[in-house]
C-alpha cells in the first residue's frame, strides 16, 4: 500500500511539474500568459543559455511548440526572385511557403511540408500566422489563404483548403494574419470569403464547412478571432473592417455589432477582454475603442480622440500589430510610434509611456537621447507576454527584456539580445525583427528571417 502511495505521489508530482506548451498565437488560453514556474529573475552574465539553433527561412510567423515539438511557418524565393525594393510593392512574387516540424529539445528538423506559393501582398517576406497545434494535429495559414490540416507527428496532409479559390477571398493588402481558433470539433478562421463566409467554422478533423457567417466589402482586415464569455454566454469576437461583431461559437449566428470603420484596415491587434464586461479595441490610425458587453448586446463606453496615428495626434493607444496586454483595469500596449504605454482601460486616461522597451544597442545615439518617439520609430514593436509578476518583452532589436509594468510606470530588471534582427522592409538601416515567441518548456523560442533558436529561461 505504501508504494501504491508513493507512485501515485511521485506521477502526481511529475503531472503538475510538466512544462507548458505554447501551441497557439498567445499560448494555451490565447492570453498572453505563461504560467510555468521556476524561471529565472535576471539574466546571468553573458546571457541565457542557448539550447539549440536551426536555419530555416523568412517569416513573421511565430513558433508554436507541444507535445516535445516546435512547428513554424517560412517562405523560400524562386530562382532568381528578390524582394522587392519598396515593401509596398504587390508584384507576383514566385517562391514557396513550408511547414516545419523540429525536436523542441534538439532542434532538429523532423519533417516539413513544401508547397509552390506565388505572394501578391505588401512586406512579401514571408508567412504571417502562427500554427495552431490540437492534439494530433497542426493548422497552419500561409500569407495567400492556404490553410493546411496536418498529421502533426509526420507531417501528411489530412486536408487543405484555399480561402481565394474555395470561397472567392481577396487576398488582404498584408496577406492572410489571422491565426486559427480551435473550438471543440471546430477550426474557426476569418477566411474573408464573399456570400457570407467572412467568418468560417470547420470540422476540423475533415475541413467541412460547419457553418459560414457575415460579409465584409472590401480588405476585412487582419484581427484574429477570440472566444469571451460575456453575461454568461460565449462570444466569438470577430472583427473585421466595417464593424465589431460577436456570433454563437457553435452556429455562427450574430450576436450583436458595433459599426466601427477601420482606416486602412489596420486592425491587428487582437481584442481584449476587461473586467467581466469589458472589450478593449486598438487601431493603428484611430486609437481605440472600449465596449461594455452584455449577454445580447453591446454598447460604446468611450471612443479614442486620437486626430492620426502620429505621437502627437494620439491620446491612448494606437497599435499597429502588437495585441496589448490587460492587467485588471491597467491597459498595457505599443503605441503607433513605439511607446510602451500604460493606460487606464475604463476611461482611456493615458497612465504613463516610455520608448525604452523598444530601443537598444542597435538604436542610434540621437535617436536614443529623446525621451519621446523618433520619426525613424514609426511601427516600433516589442511583444508582450506576463509571467508571474512580471513582464516578458521581445523586441525588433531581437532584446528579451524582464520588466515590471504597474499603473504608475515601468521597471526594467534586465535584458539580452538573443537573436538578431534581419529583416530590411522597413529600412535598411533598420533591422528589425516582428515575429512573436513562444515560451514553453522553460524556454523562449524565437525566430527572424533564417533561423529559429531555442534559450534556456529556468533557474
Amino acid at each position: 500500500m505504501h508504494r501504491f502511495l508513493l507512485a501515485v505521489t511521485c506521477l502526481f508530482l511529475a503531472a503538475s511539474a510538466r512544462a507548458d506548451d505554447w501551441p497557439q498565437f498567445l499560448g494555451p488560453k490565447r492570453d498572453g500568459v505563461w504560467r510555468e514556474e521556476g524561471i529565472l529573475d535576471r539574466f546571468p552574465a553573458g546571457g541565457p543559455k542557448e539550447v539549440w539553433r536551426h536555419p530555416i527561412g523568412m517569416g513573421y510567423a511565430g513558433p508554436a511548440v507541444a507535445n516535445g515539438k516546435v512547428y513554424l511557418l517560412d517562405r523560400f524565393l524562386g530562382r532568381g526572385e528578390k524582394l522587392p525594393a519598396s515593401a509596398f510593392d504587390r508584384a507576383k512574387l514566385g517562391g514557396s511557403e513550408r511547414v516545419v516540424c523540429l525536436d523542441q529539445k534538439t532542434g532538429k528538423q523532423i519533417w516539413k511540408h513544401e508547397y509552390p506559393c506565388a505572394y501578391t501582398v505588401s512586406y512579401a517576406a514571408g508567412p504571417r500566422c502562427t500554427p495552431t497545434v490540437d492534439g494530433d494535429r497542426v493548422y497552419a495559414l500561409g500569407a495567400m489563404g492556404d490553410l493546411t490540416c496536418l498529421d502533426a507527428n509526420v507531417g501528411k496532409v489530412m486536408w487543405a483548403k484555399n480561402f481565394v479559390a474555395d470561397f472567392d477571398a481577396t487576398v488582404p493588402l498584408w496577406g492572410f494574419t489571422c491565426h486559427p481558433l480551435v473550438d471543440g470539433d471546430k477550426l474557426i478562421c476569418m477566411a474573408g470569403g464573399s456570400k457570407d463566409r467572412l467568418v468560417i467554422a470547420f470540422d476540423k478533423m475533415t475541413g467541412k464547412v460547419v457553418w459560414t457567417s457575415q460579409s465584409c466589402q472590401g480588405d476585412f482586415g487582419y484581427n484574429p478571432p477570440v472566444i469571451y464569455e460575456f453575461g454568461g454566454r460565449q462570444q466569438l469576437i470577430a472583427w473585421h473592417t466595417r464593424a465589431v461583431t460577436a456570433l454563437d461559437p457553435e452556429t455562427g449566428k450574430r450576436i450583436w455589432a458595433v459599426p466601427y470603420e477601420v482606416k486602412s484596415s489596420l486592425n491587428v491587434a487582437m481584442t481584449r477582454k476587461v473586467g467581466d464586461d469589458g472589450l478593449f479595441l486598438t487601431t493603428f490610425y484611430k486609437g481605440s475603442i472600449f465596449l461594455k458587453i452584455s449577454a445580447t448586446g453591446a454598447e460604446v463606453a468611450w471612443k479614442s480622440k486620437a486626430k492620426g496615428e502620429m505621437p502627437n495626434a494620439t491620446t491612448d493607444l494606437s497599435s499597429i500589430m502588437v495585441t496589448p496586454f490587460v492587467d485588471g483595469d491597467t491597459v498595457y500596449g505599443i503605441g503607433s510610434y513605439g511607446e510602451l504605454r500604460g493606460l487606464k482601460a475604463s476611461t482611456g486616461e493615458r497612465l504613463w509611456a516610455t520608448m525604452k522597451a523598444i530601443r537598444g544597442s542597435r538604436t542610434p545615439a540621437k535617436v536614443a537621447a529623446k525621451t519621446g518617439p523618433d520619426s525613424s520609430e514609426r511601427w516600433g514593436c516589442a511583444f508582450l507576454t506576463k509571467q508571474a509578476d512580471r513582464y516578458w518583452l521581445f523586441n525588433e532589436q531581437g532584446d528579451l527584456i524582464i520588466a515590471k509594468l504597474s499603473p504608475t510606470g515601468y521597471e526594467e530588471l534586465s535584458r539580452a539580445n538573443i537573436i538578431k534582427p534581419t529583416n530590411a522592409m522597413v529600412s535598411k538601416s533598420r533591422l528589425v525583427v516582428w515575429s512573436p515567441p513562444a515560451f514553453a518548456g522553460k524556454c523562449v523560442f524565437v525566430r527572424n528571417d533564417e533561423e529559429v533558436v531555442c534559450i534556456a529561461l529556468g533557474k
